[in-house]
């Protein structure tokens, strides 16, 4: 959710209004106080780097900035000298800004459609906002009064809280699904995984072109392309790459009746840990048709020898099943197939190769091995 700078955490009053486009933006600004000769910049986040869109500087209590930009999207603005930024959605329209230099949060915005729809969607924010700053500060008071009952009680209202916030969320974009806003919103709960893949499918699907061609609608499609192949109950591409001895090992020559593909990496603390569970569960399953494929992906820069530590690693955790590895870290093609971008991660398929269950660990996965072989 890094692409929406902070919508959770500021309270912003927007006033609306509709103008005839123009060939791009003019964000015209009005402080109510003097900072004349403060820099002005209008930014953009493109993962972690900051972008500057445009700047100037502030002259008589005011300033202008232009631009053009291909799509909608959510950009924010700070002032040399005012404590934190302002955010906006910028498009190719006029933008009025009413700026307060006691507190940029509190600046008025006017101008935009899709300002409009960000004037909706903070009117439920601010409410959120205050309720969270009053747990925070009652949550403060119970931790030092060790009220334990107290803690546990304010703990299950930020979930509440929490709960409200992801199904505003979700009524918003399926009732404005013409708002660039709500490609925005989606595209922050793909980071936090709050929706099932057959929901996000289905709500992309009912987006407008408008915001399916923007730049968080493109992430959102590529994100969906990536994860078609991974989802429970789609069938696993065939896939092989060499052994530890450097023979060809194929997903299809080795499958059983149930199958672990089993993401991991000699230098991956969590895979490790967890390593000794699975060998439990191999142990107990493989007779009666459980098989593993371990996929290393050792190959960092860090590494000296990344075959050998990946070959330690089977021998020193006693990983007896069939184990392949290109040794090119998060790059490796069977990593890419299944759109790995952490790990430990695992996939369990039937014998026709189909995807049960993912990313089990523990007890859980001891629980669904025994739930399909006993």
């Amino acid at each position: 959710m890094q692409r929406i700078i902070s919508i959770l955490c500021i309270s912003i009053f927007l006033i609306s209004c509709n103008k005839e486009k123009t060939d791009g933006f003019v964000i015209n600004g009005n402080l109510d106080n003097s900072k004349n000769n403060s820099l002005v910049q209008l930014l953009r986040a493109e993962g972690r780097q900051t972008i500057v869109i445009d700047s100037t500087r502030i002259s008589e209590k005011a300033f202008t900035l232009k631009g053009k930009i291909e799509n909608p999207d959510m950009y924010f603005l700070t002032i040399e000298g005012l404590k934190g930024n302002l955010p906006f959605i910028v498009e190719n329209e006029t933008i009025n800004l009413t700026v307060y230099t006691d507190s940029i949060f509190a600046s008025k915005i006017k101008g935009g459609k899709e300002n409009n729809y960000f004037n909706d969607y903070q009117e439920f924010i601010k409410k959120i906002r205050t309720k969270s700053n009053k747990l925070t500060e009652e949550f403060k008071i119970a931790q030092q009064k060790q009220d334990t009952s107290r803690i546990s009680s304010l703990r299950k209202e930020y979930g509440t809280m929490m709960e409200e916030n992801d199904e505003n969320d979700l009524n918003f974009i399926t009732k404005n699904n013409d708002a660039v806003l709500s490609g925005l919103i989606l595209e922050r709960a793909l980071s936090a995984n709050k929706l099932e893949f057959k929901k996000i499918k289905e709500i992309y699907t009912n987006f407008s072109d408008e915001v399916k061609n923007t730049r968080a609608g493109k992430v959102i499609a590529e994100y969906i392309t990536a994860n078609a192949n991974t989802v429970i109950g789609s069938a696993v591409p065939n896939f092989s790459g060499p052994n530890p001895e450097g023979e060809t090992i194929a997903l299809n020559d080795i499958k059983g009746k149930v199958t672990i593909i089993d993401f991991w990496a000699a230098w991956c603390g969590p895979c490790r840990k967890e390593n000794p569970n699975v060998v439990n569960v191999y142990e107990k399953y493989h007779s009666k048709g459980l098989e593993i494929i371990g996929v290393s992906l050792d190959g960092t820069p860090q590494q000296k020898d990344a075959k050998q530590a990946w070959k330690d690693a089977i021998e020193k955790d006693k990983l007896t099943w069939h184990h392949v590895s290109n040794l090119q870290y998060f790059n490796d093609p069977i990593a890419k197939q299944f759109n790995i971008n952490s790990i430990p991660a695992t996939f369990i398929i039937d014998a026709d190769g189909k995807i049960i269950a993912k990313n089990l660990r523990g007890p859980a996965l001891e629980e669904k091995i025994a739930e399909l072989l006993n």
